[in-house]
């Protein structure tokens, strides 16, 4: 078992609060629309039955609740920079909704086939990363704080499952750099979020079928204490396994962790793009996607002692070669995955 703090300069960082004073969040109806922003900027106009309507209105209608936002660094071909993200972030919160932010600590694309140093920092030594990792966090969650868009919710890093910011934090190579950094980052929210309410801490990996895989990871971040309260999975069944598969592992996280559970990215193609040679789950149409979606909620309402918190969508507003992954087809009308919540937004 091992602990480790985190010493930014002279000063050593303790996470501020503990995750059991921390009321358990209620079920989250979310989708990830970090590009919706960018499309109607470009244009876009989404509908609904022939009516032009902005898109985050549209999924309000039909029981959204949350919106996911990620955050990169310094980007230069993506418009997810700070201050995209809190006008997004504000247009979410005037309707209500809530908000969870995902940090990417990159200047571009994080997962777990690549998690690069944003540029800024490349020469920087491992303490020096650290220090940045929660300068970094604690400045811009004080940026949310300023505009009034708190999140409700933050991941630190993005399907962390091979670790950040590589080499430096690299795993399983790297396990006591990397739970340094996720202890700067949660720090950092903490020490951003001033008088406001503590946000949700959500430690976000992709493992949504793998019962081994995920006890691997969980077994070995929970021997450092960290202190989070949501673990995240995405969900994506031409990667992560069968329903079956992913409803034994939400059986499991449920029994083996007192934590809460979220399928934090998931999605399905509305015409045939991933199963052209292979069998389906479901049928690649606007009817099977709705269907993948209305099936993945059930299994998350289903999970055992209450823990299964939510599902979010990746990406409704997505355009381009991932069109069919969106909640629109080519002219921007709504499909009838929109619908699968509505029973949730009726009075």
């Amino acid at each position: 078992m091992k602990r480790v703090h985190c010493v930014a300069g002279s000063v050593l960082l303790l996470a501020l609060a503990s995750p059991a004073l921390l009321h358990a969040a209620d079920y989250a109806i979310g989708a990830d629309v970090s590009f919706l922003r960018q499309a109607e900027q470009q244009g876009v106009v989404f509908k609904e039955r022939g009516k032009g309507k902005p898109g985050l209105q549209i999924l309000r209608e039909h029981g959204y609740g949350w919106v996911r936002l990620r955050l990169f660094h310094t980007p230069t071909d993506l418009p997810n920079d700070l201050g995209y993200t809190i006008a997004l972030a504000r247009d979410a919160k005037k309707l209500g909704m809530k908000f969870l932010l995902d940090y990417h600590y990159a200047d571009g694309w994080a997962d777990p086939g690549k998690q690069p140093i944003p540029k800024a920092w490349q020469s920087k030594s491992h303490a020096e990363l650290v220090q940045a990792v929660f300068e970094y966090t604690r400045d811009t969650i004080a940026a949310f704080r300023a505009a009034d868009v708190l999140p409700d919710m933050v991941q630190i890093g993005n399907e962390v499952t091979n670790g950040i910011l590589w080499p430096d934090g690299k795993l399983p190579q790297q396990w006591d750099n990397f739970a340094q950094l996720i202890y700067a980052g949660i720090n950092g929210v903490d020490a951003g979020r001033g008088n406001g309410a503590r946000p949700q801490i959500m430690i976000h990996i992709d493992r949504g079928g793998d019962v081994a895989g995920t006890k691997a990871f969980i077994d070995k971040l929970d021997s450092y204490h960290v202190p989070y309260d949501i673990i995240g999975q995405s969900y994506y069944p031409w990667w992560h396994g069968s329903l079956n598969d992913l409803r034994q592992n939400l059986e499991f996280m449920a029994r083996s962790y007192s934590k809460d559970i979220m399928v934090v990215e998931a999605a399905y193609n509305w015409k045939p793009t991933i199963y052209t040679d292979k069998p389906a789950p479901f049928p690649e149409t606007p009817q099977g996607q709705r269907e993948f979606l209305d099936e993945v909620n059930r299994v998350v309402m289903e999970t055992p002692n209450g823990r299964g918190k939510g599902v979010f969508w990746w990406e409704p507003a997505v355009t381009g070669p991932l069109t069919s992954r969106g909640y629109f087809d080519e002219q921007h009308n709504a499909l009838p995955v929109v619908t699968v919540f509505d029973r949730f937004a009726r009075k």
